[in-house]
């Protein structure tokens, strides 16, 4: 029988006892703990105090408009940070999914904006991003700086970011959302000269080192202004972004295509966004020249352009997002221009606050969840009327599964089951997934090193439709051909 520990307290000292034995006093622990935490914060700012000294000496060199980025990132930056207990420049050689801290300045953008300079990790989890300026640049009252950096991220659902050029640091909320016209002062939390930063040393300690982090006080920060008024999430904006498309596009080809049934013309409006979606995030990617579809804001036959672009991605990748052999209903579609221009206009910098190139699939599967809960549906007189699903209002809503649950229930049964097991064996396995919806748990098995060809062999409708009727009726009880909405169907087929 297990003899029970007994927790005592006397003055400052925690005891842990056991039968009267003391094994060891929690007093001692919290003791080195502080001691090992007051040496380390000595340290970094005796390192702070150099980097603002040689800046100060030299400040009006650094002011000077040939002083650069880079030369401000090597000298002030990357010290900086690294003294804050974050590995910038990856010497512990970690592979780039571990890295602490991501630099992101490859990713262009039509040559006026990139990506952060800085995304700061924890186990390969974003924590922040840290956009840096010249000195020259008045990042204070400047408002490009500060709507650049609340943009990329708010796109990724970070809610602290920071900017800096080392004369000042600005940290933001970036949970509300960005507008051009926004003044640098809105979202801004703290905001310090570098002749500032030793007086507040403690709060940049406790917040931004990488050992504050790990002890969760950066959640904490955020944590406690979760509730701010004003703030809104880039999954919940972005969706009723594409729910407002959805409903001008069906509305627009319902009145111009009035042969279309219920069934094509969800599956052509969904099919349309989904293409554009996919162009705009490859543009900010890099994959797709930036502004392709922007240029075709100009003129008219607007949709007759935009196919020419499907047609070029149909070839580029040979995918069943672009399948013309299997799309014939697309093509011979007639659509005005003002719908398409109208979404085309939110999609660009600077009108448009979502930064596609940090976009997650995570938010994007969210995203997607909520939005196929909803079906077109026509009137007696053709006209097109979007409304929520009969199953999911009496389900109360759209529940989409967060990405640490989808990870754990993939490693403790598709991970499990290829233990063990040479890719050979891995390939001829077949999984069924019934109810993918967005396909979040399909994309896990890729990202866990497991064979494409697995995940490729996945069971779709169709699948068990034909070799599982026993399976599909206790499944899908309610399901029939012509009652399932083909949106879904599209994207089940789509893998």
């Amino acid at each position: 029988m297990a003899r029970p520990l007994c927790l005592q307290y006397s003055g400052a000292v925690y005891h842990v006892t056991c039968q009267g034995y003391e094994y060891f006093s929690l007093y001692t622990f919290f003791l080195e703990d502080y001691n090992r935490t007051k040496s380390v914060m000595k340290e970094v700012s005796r390192q702070i105090s150099t980097l603002v000294e040689r800046f100060e000496r030299n400040i009006e060199a650094y002011r000077s408009p040939a002083y650069n980025e880079t030369q401000l990132r090597r000298e002030f930056i990357d010290p900086f940070f690294e003294a804050l207990g974050w590995d910038v420049a990856n010497k512990a050689g970690y592979a780039e999914q571990y890295k602490d801290v991501v630099h992101e300045d490859a990713i262009k953008v039509a040559g006026a904006t990139k990506a952060p300079d800085y995304c700061f990790r924890i186990g390969g989890v974003r924590k922040f991003f840290l956009e840096t300026k010249k000195p020259s640049i008045d990042i204070k009252s400047q408002i490009s700086p500060a709507y650049q950096l609340r943009r990329y991220a708010w796109s990724a659902k970070l809610p602290i970011s920071i900017l800096t050029d080392f004369e000042e640091i600005a940290i933001y909320d970036c949970r509300l959302r960005p507008k051009p016209s926004d003044k640098p002062s809105i979202g801004r939390i703290r905001f310090y000269t570098y002749n500032q930063y030793l007086d507040s040393f403690d709060e940049i300690f406790n917040l931004l080192s990488k050992d504050s982090v790990l002890k969760g006080s950066f959640d904490k920060f955020v944590e406690s202004d979760r509730q701010k008024r004003g703030t809104t999430e880039v999954d919940a904006e972005f969706l009723k972004e594409i729910e407002s498309w959805r409903e001008a596009l069906a509305k627009d080809i319902a009145i111009k295509n009035p042969k279309l049934s219920i069934q094509e013309l969800n599956f052509a409006v969904q099919l349309t966004i989904d293409r554009i979606v996919f162009l705009r995030m490859c543009e900010d990617r890099g994959i797709e020249p930036y502004g392709q579809i922007q240029s075709l804001f100009n003129g008219t036959n607007t949709y007759r352009r935009l196919k020419e672009i499907f047609y070029h991605a149909d070839d580029k990748y040979n995918s069943g997002l672009f399948d013309f052999k299997a799309d014939r209903l697309t093509p011979e579609l007639k659509v005005d221009d003002k719908p398409l221009k109208d979404i085309f206009k939110t999609l660009y910098y600077p009108e448009s606050p979502y930064e596609f190139s940090v976009l997650s699939a995570d938010i994007l599967g969210h995203v997607y969840e909520q939005f196929l809960g909803k079906v077109i549906r026509l009137t007696e007189g053709h006209r097109a009327k979007v409304e929520e699903k009969p199953e999911v209002r009496k389900a109360g809503g759209v529940y989409y599964t967060p990405t640490y649950i989808v990870d754990y229930i993939v490693k403790n049964t598709v991970g499990k089951l290829c233990e063990g097991k040479t890719p050979r064996q891995i390939s001829s396995l077949s999984i069924l997934d019934p109810a993918c919806g967005s396909g979040s748990f399909r994309s896990l098995p890729i990202s866990l090193g497991l064979p494409s060809r697995l995940v490729s062999k996945t069971w779709r409708t169709e699948a068990y439709k034909r070799d599982l009727p026993g399976l599909r009726r206790s499944v899908v009880p309610h399901y029939s051909g012509e009652e399932k909405d083909s949106s879904e169907q599209y994207l089940w087929r789509r893998y």
